[in-house]
């Protein structure tokens, strides 16, 4: 419980501090959605220290090994796909592949998503968007490509800053880089955390360990860190150029979830003609 409570008060510290950025520059679109947000993760916070108080696992005869397995799993049964989405997102820090997000949701979470579960994710939100704009505390939306469509497969968060959703030339290996420093600081002793690690530290020079066993978290941060390094400041250039075009071409809805290309026109013409 007290590592949820850090979670959610670095978050709540995080989006006071974007909303009062968002207002300095007259955002007011961006202050809105981040007050929003701000406010779910304010009631997340007061349920969860109202809620019973932490036990040990053998204090009060708390569960235990596969018992405490099977309660986190009751407890993921019980919170939506949308918000197991959003929990291994916020995570990850970065846009990512269904694929990912539901190892992430297992291995941290306790979820059972299934990454057909996300097809329709992305649209369900739209559809939510345009009937009632920034009714909820954010929206699961798309990354951006450099013709501002939605980038294919990639979920993001609404109330992450526009350049983070940006898709520029070294963004998916940045992103990639990104994530895995997530998982590795975030590790626990659950077993597949350690396997998902385990198979981003391959594609990291030096971050894994060969067949000696599960990759050190420590050096496997280090390694992406190292790499990140390199591509981190033309990235965040690439994004920002990106995320001003965005910014003055794109209406709201457009911003989140893509500008829609000549083939999307398209498809939606015959679909129409065909009725």
């Amino acid at each position: 419980m007290s590592d949820r409570l850090d979670e959610l008060e670095r978050r709540i510290d995080g989006l006071r501090a974007g909303v009062r950025k968002a207002m300095r520059v007259r955002d007011t679109v961006t202050a809105r959605a981040l007050r929003a947000e701000l406010r779910g993760a304010e009631r997340a916070w007061d349920s969860l220290v109202g809620g019973v108080p932490e036990s040990g696992p053998d204090d009060q005869g708390g569960p235990t090994g596969r018992d405490a397995g099977s309660s986190r799993g009751e407890e993921s049964r019980l919170v939506t796909v949308r918000e197991q989405v959003h929990q291994a997102l916020t995570l990850l820090g970065a846009p990512a592949q269904p694929r990912l997000i539901v190892a992430v949701g297992e291995a941290f979470f306790g979820g059972a998503l299934r990454s057909n579960q996300l097809t329709s994710l992305r649209r369900d939100e739209e559809r939510s968007f345009r009937a009632s704009p920034y009714g909820r505390p954010y929206y699961l939306c798309a990354a951006l490509t450099d013709r501002l469509s939605p980038a294919r497969g990639l979920l993001a968060v609404s109330t992450w800053p526009l350049a983070r959703r940006m898709v520029g030339p070294l963004s998916p290996r940045v992103d990639f880089l990104t994530c895995a420093i997530a998982v590795a600081r975030q590790l626990n002793d659950d077993p597949r955390a350690a396997r998902l690690l385990t198979r981003m530290a391959r594609n990291i020079p030096g971050g894994g360990q060969g067949d000696l066993g599960p990759p050190d978290p420590g050096r496997v941060i280090e390694a992406a860190a190292g790499e990140l390094a390199v591509h981190a400041e033309r990235d965040t250039r690439d994004r920002d150029t990106l995320a001003k075009r965005a910014t003055s071409q794109l209406g709201d809805t457009a911003r989140l979830f893509g500008a829609a290309t000549l083939s999307t026109v398209a498809r939606d013409t015959i679909t129409k003609g065909g009725r």
